[in-house]
């Protein structure tokens, strides 16, 4: 099942900001930690984020470590990635979802719901 649905993606020129949102549904929200992925053209959907039950916890890969913040506010179940100094290679279909997380990266639960489209132009 699809419990997630993701907004504000668009058209960035680099080393501009986006801020996307995952607005959650289909289970306890704060119950469970939640992450972001991301899938560029011809590549596998990659891990890139991830946030604990309570937001006390971030974990993220090296590519975006230092200018990607994930976020959280369980009284709106909504999930926030704050994307700032944007490059090219950011450019991707963005998607979140529940999961759980072990060493550092989030394992999915659920189906994936349709995503918001990244693109950095150079």
């Amino acid at each position: 099942q699809v419990n997630v649905v993701e907004s504000g993606g668009g058209l960035v020129q680099a080393g501009g900001s986006l801020r996307l949102s995952c607005v959650g549904s289909g289970r306890t929200y704060s119950d469970y930690a939640m992450g972001w992925f991301r899938q560029a053209p011809g590549k596998e959907r990659d891990f890139i984020a991830a946030i604990n039950w309570n937001g006390d916890s971030t974990y993220y890969t090296d590519s975006v470590k230092g200018r990607f913040t994930a976020s959280r506010d369980n009284a709106k179940n909504t999930l926030y990635l704050q994307m700032n100094r944007l490059k090219p290679e950011d450019t991707a279909i963005y998607y979140c979802n529940y999961g759980a997380i072990i060493s550092g990266t989030l394992y999915p639960y659920d189906g994936w719901g349709r995503g918001t489209q990244v693109t950095v132009s150079s």
